[in-house]
């Protein structure tokens, strides 16, 4: 492992900032979901972190970020309702898989393991960057992952979720082609796709917890 590479712990605490996150802004992710879905998504993507907590506890401390991220996509395959934990859930395990079993993850396989997830989403879902999905997170995210190259994975990740902000902003603007969204029309026009959003604050809490999503919305 290079001392750049992410460890168990630092990959715990990964998990534990996004639960954190989920919790800190679960109300924000409600309103939003409210104006432009079914209302439901902060509750379905707090009940995946509550969830996911005991499952990673239940992880060896000297275990690799492999094990931490097969139990966050344990938790949102199978306990999450709704569209949008499942597929958490294969970004998840699709990390988990390119994590291995070794002690560390680096950018490479941070990068592996997001575009394998964005493929096992989009093939599910059947979703495409400017369907205001959180393909529009995930999709830019995957790509500055990938573009980061030899860069640590923690200035990698930085530069991932900065990409998966651009996207959920812009979301606002387009013209929702799939869920719930698709059938409200123009109330939805103007706001953030929910999912989208809970993408990019995933990536977002590998730096620290999210407390407000509304700077990040704005773009301060």
């Amino acid at each position: 492992m290079t001392s750049d590479a992410l460890d168990g712990t630092r990959t715990r605490e990964w998990a534990g900032h996004f639960a954190d996150s989920v919790h800190a802004t679960e109300a924000e992710l409600t309103a939003l979901d409210q104006q432009a879905g079914d209302g439901d998504f902060g509750a379905n993507l707090a009940a995946g972190v509550r969830a996911a907590g005991p499952l990673l506890d239940e992880v060896a401390a000297s275990a690799g970020p492999g094990a931490y991220l097969g139990a966050l996509a344990t938790a949102f395959l199978d306990e999450v309702g709704g569209t949008s934990g499942p597929l958490f859930g294969l970004l998840f395990q699709a990390m988990g898989r390119a994590a291995g079993s070794g002690p560390g993850l680096t950018t490479g396989a941070l990068a592996e393991g997001a575009a394998e997830g964005l493929a096992a989403i989009r093939r599910v879902g059947d979703a495409a960057p400017g369907d205001k999905t959180l393909v529009d997170a995930l999709a830019p995210a995957a790509e500055a992952l990938r573009a980061a190259g030899d860069a640590p994975p923690a200035d990698a990740l930085a530069a991932a979720a900065a990409e998966a902000w651009r996207g959920v902003r812009e979301t606002a603007s387009q013209a929702a082609r799939m869920g719930r969204a698709s059938y409200l029309g123009e109330r939805a026009t103007g706001v953030p796709d929910p999912g989208a959003v809970g993408m990019a604050l995933f990536f977002a809490s590998a730096a620290g917890t999210v407390r407000q999503l509304a700077p990040h919305l704005a773009g301060n």
